[in-house]
């Protein structure tokens, strides 16, 4: 296992097409909703991946500065693929996301747009509910905010 932590501009052409590949199997086709995942806050982030024993991407999440899509820095389209789902590499990529936007990002609280069925989830990383539940393409969400540790 290796982590990956790169800037737009620092991603091969392989990388961002795997990272993309990834997004789009577990956000457009598995959860069924037509969207376009590419957005203009991918070129602001930081992109972190996980990959497993044989290099393949296992995990990923892409942390954005304060000021870009809010006023807080944020964390956001986390995806553990489909084969590598109940082997706790959500928690490690949450753990390692929360480390890297730490050091980036050190006086910042962090707030994401999570699916509301993982609010336990993340709960147990510090994060808070701090919105109502609202639908984005077809499925209940919530934003929860961590604050500074």
């Amino acid at each position: 296992m290796r982590w990956e932590f790169s800037a737009f501009a620092e991603l091969s052409p392989k990388a961002l097409h795997e990272i993309l590949k990834a997004r789009a199997e577990v956000f457009v086709v598995e959860q069924r909703c037509a969207y376009l995942d590419p957005d203009d806050f991918d070129e602001l982030a930081h992109h972190l991946v996980l990959r497993g024993e044989r290099g393949e991407l296992v995990a990923y999440s892409r942390l954005l500065p304060p000021k870009t899509k809010h006023q807080e820095a944020s964390i956001g389209r986390a995806l553990t693929t489909k084969a590598a789902r109940r082997k706790g590499f959500g928690r490690l990529l949450m753990r390692e996301s929360l480390a890297r936007a730490a050091r980036l990002y050190p006086d910042s609280p962090i707030r994401i747009e999570a699916q509301a069925h993982l609010e336990k989830f993340y709960n147990e990383f510090g994060f808070e509910r701090v919105s109502e539940l609202y639908e984005m393409d077809g499925i209940p969400h919530i934003e929860m905010l961590r604050k500074n540790p």
